[in-house]
């Protein structure tokens, strides 16, 4: 039969922490988010003492303190690095591999004998956790919708991580016990028309009438039910689409009021965002730069924004930094304090060809060949090991940069950060 799997990683920040510190074992564990805000991440113990997701962490300090939760900042580099192995490893387990998420992956089994799916998912199991250390959980079935539901399934067992949901009999429990609001693609206002047309279960839905599902859900609503009946509709997306855009903004570690902290800022992220750019292999035709205030002071609040039209596509990271400066200085209002800002990069064309300027004096080919070999050490050495002057000098000192201050080391990606053991 054909077969598809949902391969999902468990608590995967805490479960990546816990790779390379094996003291946190069955301890309670959380991960925070930026600015070491909420918690965005739990361990099974974490939540068995009632963290809930989302809790921010002035609200359950007291709770972290007296059970002894080990709470971390979130370190999105080893988090990124550790999810590439992962799915490296898929890789090497079958040639289609769709990369849904930083923690989860859609496999296509093909017409693999369904009394070996089973045996075929703790294989799976296996070898992620041995070639990686992570847990993971699979889910097999004939659609992928249904493998969303069936590794949903393998995650609340508690002790058998594979769930293959193969015979009309065990689908059919499955969708009486799942609540519509919970099958893939559904979200809140399709749920509210659902339950009031009395449709409160995936098993109601597989039920109901073609006519009225086209009608209510339209087109991407009907396959999603054809799944849940066993009928596959969406395919692997083996080829990601292209980018149609890049981003980066964070929140400051502390607001910032004066021009130079916010045009620090904003030059980092706009060589961040050049370099994702470059590593697609893109050029970006339009800089837009947004700042904003804290929605949650009492003070004055601010939303700004300014947009460059570039003359010439591009990637080239002091090009980029010079327009987004300059639309950081439009953007900014005196007298307020800034809580965040960010870059985003539009129209993104394939770097080559790209249409070139008449009046263009830019030596664009001497800097891409610099950039890349700035690229080639940052990757090599570590972010930021090579970086712009005008982002500032890298100092705790910035106001602007993200408060990490429970980070645990980027193990995997920075040479002063590897693990080192002792033998005794």
């Amino acid at each position: 039969m054909q077969a598809f799997a949902v391969v999902d990683c468990d608590n995967f920040y805490v479960a990546c922490e816990r790779v390379f510190d094996p003291r946190l074992a069955r301890r309670p564990v959380v991960v925070l988010s930026n600015n070491d805000g909420c918690v965005i991440s739990r361990s099974e113990e974490a939540k068995g003492l009632g963290i809930r997701m989302g809790a921010p962490l002035f609200q359950i300090r007291a709770l972290t303190e007296a059970q002894g939760v080990s709470v971390f900042s979130s370190n999105y580099a080893l988090y990124g690095d550790m999810s590439r192995r992962v799915m490296e490893t898929l890789a090497s387990l079958t040639p289609e591999v769709e990369v849904y998420s930083i923690d989860e992956a859609f496999l296509g089994l093909g017409r693999r004998r369904e009394a070996r799916l089973t045996d075929y998912g703790h294989e799976v199991r296996e070898r992620v956790r041995r070639w990686t250390g992570l847990p993971v959980s699979v889910g097999i079935a004939p659609t992928k919708t249904l493998a969303k539901l069936a590794v949903g399934v393998a995650k609340r067992s508690g002790t058998e991580s594979v769930c293959h949901l193969g015979g009309a009999r065990a689908i059919e429990e499955v969708l009486a016990r799942t609540p519509v609001e919970e099958v893939w693609g559904v979200g809140r206002r399709l749920t509210r028309m659902l339950r009031g047309e009395g449709i409160a279960s995936a098993l109601d839905l597989t039920r109901a009438d073609d006519g009225f599902i086209r009608r209510r859900m339209r087109v991407t609503g009907l396959r999603v039910v054809q799944e849940l009946r066993g009928t596959p509709c969406l395919p692997l997306e083996l080829c990601p689409p292209p980018r149609r855009s890049v981003t980066v903004s964070r929140s400051f570690g502390r607001a910032i009021e004066s021009p130079e902290d916010l045009c620090e800022a904003v030059a980092y992220f706009t060589a961040r965002a050049a370099e994702k750019l470059r590593s697609a292999r893109l050029a970006a035709g339009v800089l837009l730069v947004f700042l904003a205030t804290n929605r949650f002071d009492s003070g004055a609040q601010y939303e700004g924004s300014a947009v460059v039209n570039l003359p010439v596509p591009t990637a080239l990271t002091p090009e980029l930094i010079g327009y987004a400066r300059r639309a950081a200085a439009d953007a900014f209002r005196p007298g307020l304090r800034y809580k965040k800002a960010g870059v985003m990069l539009l129209e993104l064309v394939p770097e080559t060809p790209a249409q070139g300027g008449l009046f263009d004096r830019v030596e664009r080919e001497r800097v891409r060949r610099v950039l890349a070999a700035v690229d080639a050490i940052n990757r090599r050495m570590g972010a930021d090991t090579v970086r712009f002057a005008s982002s500032g000098l890298k100092s705790r000192t910035q106001a602007w940069r993200a408060l990490c201050e429970r980070r645990s080391p980027r193990y995997t990606t920075r040479w002063d950060e590897l693990l080192r053991l002792s033998a005794r």
